[in-house]
């Protein structure tokens, strides 16, 4: 397997497209499976989210040659050679057409609602799908979009064969694609989670991008050593312009800074003008000991040591944002007798590990957890019966321990940001 799911899979796609952030582009998602990968690309890009609805014409006897594509706006895309080849007639090609128009209009109405669609005119569009197969429907797409006015199309994909790469060469003017196996059979292969995208999801996604406010901060990146008392750390930080707080984050067992999800909720925080780092608490070697990943005590002392050396940096209010023993650290490290951070969040954490440290715990503590993790969830109530600071429990509704289900992991961002604007951003 390659991407753990969807979400995954756009987060990585999008670091590919990094250099198009700069074009201005605007970011369509082929409906259905494409929309939650562009989705992650658009939010990376700060771009504007649309679907592309295209409808493949097909021979008439034989459903599967298709003959051209329509698009919205009228566009229609023929292939000559292969209306000649299949002998079609204008009422052939005209049946099949009103057809697929009708089945278009339907389409479009139903993921767009009443928003118009995204102009295209002049732009750079950036055309998005969750894999490529044959490559037929997104070099329809790619056609369509181009007759939409755009002045130059790039199509995304995280995986597709390398003959199928090749031929859409012609039909985009630039193709990114982040691998092509040769032993490819179909692209759910390359998913651990490859399970259909509803309606519903891709409705959601393209008015919660809607949603989103323009204008957002221009972000700067780096990759960082932190010198956690000594000990040097990897780090990647982020700087949003303006930025008013700044959020370090401690993962959990088993992950690491590269980990989508936390990746994902930090995007999300720089969105809302809160720079954050994230670092791996202990080095490759130490990881490779199942132990270390349990010693919670060294984990809070180079957490605590780690923003140290970020407030000699950047002199911002801080808060920390902790997942499974990630979490722990955090408020073993909160519990420390002087601590000054000014919040906590706790992602799906072990609270319990952080022991009798609880009690001494100052900062306002914020803990999530999905429904339907009920072990860590009744961790978590056991725990908050043990702090004595400011603290709320926030139950994600239908989610499991990774937040992998669809907008689990964005309400969590939510929450988060809530949380910190509110107890790090100055009034």
């Amino acid at each position: 397997m390659l991407f753990t799911h969807r979400a995954d899979a756009g987060e990585r796609l999008a670091e590919a497209l990094r250099h198009l952030k700069g074009e201005d582009p605007v970011v369509l998602g082929l409906p259905r499976g494409g929309v939650p990968v562009a989705y992650r690309v658009a939010r990376a890009l700060g771009a504007p989210l649309d679907v592309v609805v295209v409808r493949k014409l097909g021979v008439p006897h034989h459903r599967e040659l298709g003959f051209g594509a329509i698009g919205e706006g009228g566009v229609r895309v023929l292939s000559e050679d292969i209306v000649r080849g299949s002998r079609l007639d204008p009422q052939d090609i005209a049946s099949v057409e009103d057809a697929e128009a009708a089945e278009l209009a339907r389409q479009a109405a139903k993921f767009r609602g009443d928003r118009p669609r995204v102009p295209l005119d002049g732009r750079t569009v950036i055309v998005v799908d969750d894999g490529i197969a044959t490559g037929a429907t997104a070099a329809a797409a790619c056609e369509v979009v181009r007759a939409q006015g755009a002045a130059r199309v790039v199509l995304a994909a995280p995986v597709a064969p390398p003959d199928a790469v090749t031929r859409l060469g012609s039909a985009a003017d630039e193709v990114v694609c982040l691998a092509t196996p040769h032993a490819f059979r179909a692209v759910g292969e390359w998913y651990q989670d490859f399970s259909q995208t509803s309606d519903e999801e891709v409705v959601f996604l393209l008015a919660r991008a809607a949603a989103e406010p323009a204008g957002r901060p221009a972000v700067r990146t780096a990759e960082v050593e932190v010198d956690a008392g000594g000990l040097l750390l990897a780090g990647d930080l982020a700087l949003p312009d303006g930025a008013g707080a700044v959020v370090v984050f401690a993962h959990g067992s088993g992950s690491s800074r590269h980990s989508p999800r936390n990746r994902s909720v930090a995007s999300d925080l720089n969105r809302a003008g809160l720079a954050t780092l994230l670092l791996d608490l202990l080095t490759p070697d130490e990881e490779a000991d199942r132990a270390n990943v349990f010693d919670i005590e060294t984990l809070a002392r180079r957490l605590a040591g780690a923003t140290a050396w970020l407030r000699r940096r950047e002199f911002l209010p801080t808060g920390w944002f902790g997942a499974s023993t990630g979490a722990a650290a955090a408020l073993w490290a909160a519990g420390e007798t002087g601590a000054d951070i000014g919040a906590v969040v706790s992602r799906g954490g072990r609270p319990d590990l952080a022991g009798e440290r609880l009690a001494t715990v100052r900062a306002p503590t914020l803990l999530i957890v999905g429904s339907r993790d009920s072990t860590v969830l009744d961790l978590n109530r056991r725990a908050q019966r043990e702090l004595r600071c400011e603290n709320r429990l926030e139950i994600v509704p239908g989610a499991t321990h990774l937040f992998e289900e669809p907008g689990a992991l964005d309400e969590v961002a939510r929450l988060a940001g809530d949380w910190f604007t509110r107890h790090l951003v100055p009034r």
